[in-house]
Formats: C-alpha cells, sequence, structure tokens
C-alpha cells in the first residue's frame, strides 16, 4: 500500500505544470496557445520572458528531484525498495506527459528527466546535463540536444546507477523523451526544425 500511495503522489506532483503555473502567475499567455504548443521552458522562452523559462526550467527539474528524494528519504521508515523507487521516478515522469491537472496534455518532459536522474545519481546527472549543453552548443537544436542526453544518460546508466529497477526506470523515461520529440525528429530530417536562440521575439498576445 505504501509503494502504491508514494506512487500516485510522484504522478501528482509530476502533474504540475510548471510552464502552465507560471504563465498564469506572471500574467503571460498559456505556452500550449503559441509557439509548439508544448508547457515547457524552451516554448515559454518564445513568450519574450527569460524569467518564466527559467522558472518553469527549475520547477520541472526540482519536482522530479523532489519526488524521488521524498521517497529515498522514507523508504527506511517504509520498508520501500529499490522497485518502489524506479516506480515512482517513472510515476513523476509520466505526470509530466500527461499531467491530470491540465487535460492529460503536458511537455516533452526533458528537465524532469533531469531532475530524477540527477536525484538517482548526481553523477549521471551531470553527465546527461554535459552532453545536453555540449551537443546544444554544437547544432543549436534543442532537440537534438535533449535527444542526445537521453541516449547518453541510458547507456551510461548500467554504470552508474544500481539495481535492474533503476536502470529499468532511466531506460524507460530515456525511450519516451526520444518518443516525445518524434515530431522534433521528422522535422529535423526533412530540414525544417528551428535553431535555439536567446533573442527576445513578440511576446503571444494573451
Amino acid at each position: 500500500m505504501a509503494s502504491l500511495l508514494c506512487t500516485l503522489l510522484a504522478y501528482l506532483l509530476g502533474s504540475v505544470s510548471f510552464a502552465v503555473v507560471t504563465s498564469r502567475l506572471m500574467g503571460l499567455a498559456d505556452p500550449r496557445s503559441y509557439g509548439s504548443g508544448n508547457p515547457g521552458a524552451t516554448n515559454v522562452l518564445r513568450s519574450g520572458s527569460r524569467t518564466a523559462a527559467l522558472l518553469t526550467l527549475l520547477g520541472d527539474c526540482a519536482k522530479g528531484a523532489l519526488a524521488v528524494m521524498l521517497v529515498r528519504s522514507l523508504s527506511p521508515t517504509l520498508g520501500l525498495g529499490p522497485q518502489t523507487l524506479g516506480q515512482v521516478a517513472v510515476a513523476a515522469f509520466i505526470g509530466h506527459l500527461f499531467p491530470v491537472f491540465f487535460g492529460f496534455k503536458g511537455g516533452k518532459g526533458v528537465a524532469t528527466a533531469l531532475g530524477i536522474l540527477v536525484s538517482l545519481s548526481p553523477v549521471l546527472g551531470l553527465l546527461a546535463a554535459v552532453v545536453w549543453f555540449l551537443l546544444l552548443a554544437a547544432t543549436r537544436f534543442v532537440s537534438v540536444a535533449s535527444v542526445g542526453a537521453a541516449l547518453g544518460a541510458a547507456v551510461a546508466a548500467p554504470a552508474l546507477v544500481g539495481g535492474r529497477s533503476l536502470m529499468a526506470a532511466v531506460f524507460l523515461i530515456a525511450a519516451l523523451v526520444v518518443l516525445r520529440h518524434r515530431a522534433n525528429i521528422r522535422r529535423l530530417l526533412a530540414g525544417e526544425e528551428s535553431r535555439f536562440t536567446l533573442r527576445r521575439s513578440n511576446p503571444p498576445p494573451r
């Protein structure tokens, strides 16, 4: 019962869309109504507010990390094992992809995945972040950086994350990140993907 309850709570925590919440609090347009329609930090940046984008990024990272860290801290008391920790990691990530509070229409999960990875293994999280930044600097495609970081995390997981349950969780999260970027991959192959820029754009109507 404790394992099921923790998994459910992790899903609910993951369902908090910081892109939508931050935009509402700052009086910005709903990120699902412009640009890519993706409620994530990259799309929020198109609102013209770097602060909103940064808060979205930090919030999405934090919720993934918090879900795993809470269960890890409670494990000795509740007798929870690695399997529950893996379930919680995946549940928090699924919550971001399909948030119950926002019509099950969520983001691509890169920031949330990073928070989860850092809480499972700081070294693995750091490796994924470094791969992401290097690929973004080399290509200026957020999608390439995100997919590359996910694949890199999956490859490194056996050496950096102990236990089959946690490795399986990392593999599943990485696979879902890639799947969520399938439209970006098609645009990349067609030469139609937009490159990342920090230049301010015209904010969408509210």
